[in-house]
This record gives structure tokens, sequence and C-alpha cells, in this order.
């Protein structure tokens, strides 16, 4: 369920501001937040995996990691279709 909490949101806000141009480039700005902030633990998950001194759980966080690098794509994605056409 977690992981989709940031895309929950991304949604919410781009539903909020369809109409609204200036909240699109909020919408762009707390989308590149979210995604940026996923890719750091991304980061720390693949730094904890190198430490692990056991191979199973090496491989379950890099795993982790890798889901949340697919995550950041994700919102990052959710944000470019939220854009307007102009």
């Amino acid at each position: 369920m977690r992981k989709f909490l940031p895309l929950l949101a991304i949604a919410l806000c781009g539903a909020s501001a369809c109409s609204d141009h200036s909240g699109t480039a909020s919408i762009e700005n707390n989308a590149e937040a979210m995604a940026d902030a996923l890719e750091r633990k991304a980061d720390n998950l693949d730094a904890m995996a190198e430490a692990a001194a056991n191979d199973s759980a090496a491989a379950m966080l890099e795993g982790a990691a890798d889901n949340l690098d697919d995550q950041a794509d994700n919102v990052r994605d959710l944000a470019d279709e939220e854009k307007p056409l102009r």
C-alpha cells in the first residue's frame, strides 16, 4: 500500500489543479521533490545492500531499491501527464 501513496498524492494534486496553470508548476515541483526523495531512499537501500553480510538480505534490499526507482519514474510520468496542452 505504501508504494501507491506517492502516486495517489500526485493524482489528487493533479485533479485539483487541472484548470490552474500556476498549479501545474506546483505539481511538477512537488512531483520532482517526491521523486528525488524516493531516489534518495533507493540509494540508501543500495548502500545497505552493499554492506549486507547476507546475500539474500542484499538481494532483498536491491529489489526494494529498484522498486523505489520505478516509483520515482512513475511519479515523474504522472506529473508529465498532468501538463495541460498549450
